[in-house]
């Protein structure tokens, strides 16, 4: 598909609230995630990435094209298979390594495990059935605010996913533009995580929920953008060199520059880290 189309796409797909009735009543999965408190490999640290697959018929946007917008088809979707999407992107990237890839459950689709190539890091993404989008987001949040901790296995080794990552990430439409949140995300264990938070004006969004978690905002959104898995790529790269947060910052606006046709300076008034 043209690039520019599709950005033109995902562009009006983001403005919700003007075009569809908001999106409300998405049912909840009864079976969240569990809170576990299982020791896990400490000599590593870990990133957890919650991706709501791209939904025509379930989240408040103007349709993309069937085939990219079934958010019960992870193969073909915008933020997961699609070649700019979190699951093609990474596979092809030179800096990770797919170790383990299964489907979880009728929540989260399928999970990806990767480890970085020189450094101790794993990346773990999940995509999430993009009728529950609703619960990605809770389990984000609650992630950043260590109320929600879990494990993965790799082998003989046990990972620290959801609050016990160090960084969680999240990708996809901004479903709180469609739905309001009753939960509280406190944070109990005073343990601070960072957050990428890819989604339309997502700093405005979030920020209530945030606050509370005590997470550091990485690289969040002041306006509409298209959240592929290039921004988010290069945003770790930095990370992962342990640079200081604005370069991180930098290093995902250059990503998205770069695919956007943009310029840099848009790129940056776009992506923002800190809470101003």
């Amino acid at each position: 598909m043209n690039r520019l189309l599709l950005f033109s796409l995902l562009f009006v797909a983001c403005q919700t609230g003007t075009s569809q009735q908001p999106i409300t009543s998405i049912t909840q999965k009864p079976d969240s995630l569990p809170v576990r408190n299982v020791a896990f490999d400490s000599s590593s640290q870990y990133i957890h990435v919650f991706v709501a697959l791209c939904d025509n018929d379930n989240q408040g946007i103007v349709p993309v094209p069937k085939a990219i917008g079934n958010g019960q088809d992870p193969d073909k979707n915008l933020y997961w298979g699609c070649g700019n999407g979190i699951r093609t992107y990474f596979k092809n990237s030179k800096e990770w390594k797919l170790v383990k890839q299964y489907r979880m459950d009728s929540l989260r689709l399928e999970r990806l495990i990767f480890r970085h190539v020189q450094q101790p890091y794993y990346l773990v993404a999940d995509a999430y059935d993009g009728r529950y989008i609703r619960q990605c987001t809770v389990d984000f949040l609650n992630s950043c605010a260590g109320l929600l901790k879990d494990t993965a296995q790799v082998k003989e080794r046990t990972l620290g996913i959801n609050g016990n990552a160090r960084l969680l990430a999240y990708i996809g439409h901004d479903g709180l533009m469609d739905f309001d949140l009753q939960e509280r995300f406190v944070n109990t264990d005073s343990i601070r995580r960072d957050a990428i938070i890819l989604a339309c004006i997502s700093r405005d969004y979030f920020s209530p929920h945030l606050a509370a978690t005590r997470a550091r905002p990485l690289v969040w959104t002041t306006g509409l953008m298209c959240p592929e898995a290039y921004t988010l790529h290069d945003a770790l790269s930095s990370y992962i060199r342990n640079e200081p947060v604005e370069n991180v910052r930098s290093c995902a606006a250059k990503a998205y520059a770069k695919y956007q046709r943009c310029s840099e300076k848009a790129a940056k008034g776009l992506l923002v880290s800190g809470w101003k």
